[in-house]
C-alpha cells in the first residue's frame, strides 16, 4: 500500500458523533503529498473533563467552527479511491459513521486499515503499542500527542514504515 489517507478525530465528549477535530494527510507514492486539519463544532455541543484533559480543545476553540458537513466537503475530494489508515481505527471508524449517520450523510465506500494492529504483529517487543511508542519506535518522535493532524501524520509515518 502506498497510497492512502490517515486520519485521526478528537471528541468532545463520549458521544462519538462530537467529533471536535480532524486531521487528514495524504500519502502518494509513500510520501506526504497533502495535509488537512479543521476544527469541527461537536454534535452535541459540550465538553467532557477527560476528552478536554486529553487534547486541550473546548467550547472557545469550536463555537465558531464549521459543522462537519462542510468539513467533510473538503475531505471527501482529498480521500476518493484511498484506503483510511488510522491508530486504532475502531475508533476512527466509528466515529465517522456516526458523525455520518446524524448528520444524513450517506457512508461512501470506504476501506479502513489500522497501524495500532499492524504495530502488534510487526513489534510485539514494544511495551505498548500507543500512538506515541510506536511512533518513536520507527523514529517519529511526537511533540503535539492528540492534535488530531500530529497524530493523523504519525499513523501516515507508521503505515508508510510497517504497511
Amino acid at each position: 500500500m502506498t497510497d492512502f489517507a490517515a486520519i485521526d478525530f478528537e471528541t468532545a465528549n463520549s458521544e462519538r458523533t462530537s467529533v471536535c477535530a480532524v486531521g487528514v494527510v495524504i500519502v502518494r507514492d509513500n510520501t506526504i503529498s497533502g495535509k488537512l486539519y479543521s476544527l469541527i463544532k461537536p454534535e452535541p455541543n459540550y465538553y467532557n473533563y477527560w476528552c478536554r484533559r486529553v487534547h486541550g480543545l473546548g467550547p472557545e476553540d469550536t463555537d465558531t467552527a464549521p459543522v462537519f458537513p462542510d468539513v467533510w466537503r473538503q475531505i471527501r475530494p482529498l480521500i476518493t479511491g484511498l484506503p483510511l489508515v488510522a491508530h486504532n481505527k475502531a475508533f476512527d471508524e466509528t466515529c465517522l459513521r456516526a458523525v455520518m449517520r446524524c448528520y444524513g450523510i450517506d457512508w461512501p465506500d470506504l476501506v479502513f486499515y489500522c497501524t495500532l494492529q499492524a504495530s502488534r504483529r510487526a513489534m510485539p517487543e514494544l511495551p505498548d503499542h500507543r500512538l506515541d511508542t510506536v511512533a518513536a519506535a520507527i523514529g517519529h518522535p511526537m511533540s503535539n500527542h492528540h492534535n488530531a493532524l500530529a497524530d493523523a501524520e504519525a499513523a501516515a509515518h507508521i503505515a508508510i514504515e510497517l504497511m
